[in-house]
């Protein structure tokens, strides 16, 4: 039981077990309760109405990452701990926003767009805090420094800019997950692939062996993240068996915020920041194109840049079917993953 690799197995068959046997009988509570989807305007005529079909399915994965996390790693690890804090906290702040949209029965119903970044800056800042202080787990002679892929020593050392940067990318980290869920599968597929291979990262950074071989800083107790992201993958897999096209339960933004919170907690702590741009590209794209289409087309020039936005709305508007633009995403996921992954080696 004290091999990471083997509880990270265990970890995932937990994850998985937890939302395959749990599925239906949520599916069932949320549509007696009616917590159902509403219809939206798209401006795509092919767009395959979502009312009616279940959502805040992020529920399930919240329970099965939790309960999973705290059976298999150990959670007196203050990197697992954080880590939990994190989800929980996005988790918690996606379900109130998901219940306020489901009162009001519209999209523009929840929190307003200046509470949701209020509420989430407030977590920043304390996330912020914590990592300098004492207690964090990070080495205090590395809680400054910001790697860069292929780069073996750190490209800032600044306390003042990295907490500045850390603040503004937590913010923007986990709000790209929630923008790129608007189709069946999409979001939950490239989340499994920059969970994992962020576990890999902790996996390497953990051990002070391989972190010396590969020319990783170590941090001691990192590699309990491996278990979290096996936790998490299993619960992905599990809420994709519901949740691929079509839809038999979406995640809502009590899953998305959630797992954009818990991908840019991994990312900080195991200083793998400037990494997401490349491991995450997708959730880039989508939020780039998003943002592009509101702040600079809409807002300052009046006028629409992209057809429709975020990016998976444009690839249908250009006539692509759902799940030819979700399997496409996906493929393109995987791949930024695996380059990803080759920059542990290259150096």
């Amino acid at each position: 039981f004290n091999y990471i690799s083997f509880r990270s197995i265990g970890a995932a068959l937990t994850s998985i077990i937890i939302v395959l046997f749990s599925a239906r009988f949520f599916i069932s509570y949320f549509h007696k309760k009616q917590f159902l989807d509403f219809a939206r305007e798209t401006g795509i005529p092919s767009a395959s109405d979502k009312s009616g079909t279940p959502t805040m399915g992020g529920i399930m994965i919240a329970i099965a990452f939790v309960f999973s996390s705290l059976l298999w790693a150990s959670p007196a690890n203050p990197f697992v701990i954080l880590t939990l804090v994190s989800f929980s906290y996005y988790s918690i702040l996606g379900y109130m926003d998901d219940k306020a949209k489901l009162k009001a029965r519209s999209g523009e119903g929840g929190f307003s767009e200046k509470l949701k970044l209020i509420l989430q800056g407030l977590y920043s800042l304390a996330f912020v805090a914590f990592i300098f202080s004492s207690y964090s787990p990070i080495p205090e002679s590395e809680r400054a420094n910001l790697y860069a892929p292929f780069f073996k020593f750190p490209v800032l050392t600044s306390f003042l800019v990295y907490g500045v940067f850390v603040f503004f990318y937590f913010i923007a980290v986990s709000n790209s997950v929630n923008i790129t869920d608007g189709l069946d599968g999409l979001a939950i597929v490239p989340s499994t692939f920059v969970v994992s291979v962020l576990g890999v990262f902790a996996y390497i950074i953990g051990n002070s062996l391989q972190a010396k071989y590969l020319q990783f800083p170590h941090y001691p107790g990192a590699g309990e993240l491996t278990i979290l992201a096996s936790c998490f993958a299993g619960a992905a897999v599990g809420f994709l068996w519901y949740n691929a096209y079509p839809a038999q339960i979406f995640m809502g933004d009590t899953g998305s915020l959630a797992i954009g919170g818990m991908i840019a907690t991994l990312s900080v702590l195991l200083k793998q920041e400037l990494l997401f741009p490349l491991l995450g590209g997708l959730f880039v794209a989508e939020a780039f194109t998003s943002q592009v289409q509101d702040k600079i087309g809409v807002n300052f020039l009046g006028r629409r840049i992209f057809h429709r936005a975020p990016l998976h709305h444009e690839l249908q508007y250009r006539g692509l079917a759902e799940n030819k633009v979700v399997v496409r995403l996906w493929i393109i996921s995987g791949i930024l993953a695996l380059l990803a992954i080759a920059t542990i080696k290259i150096r």
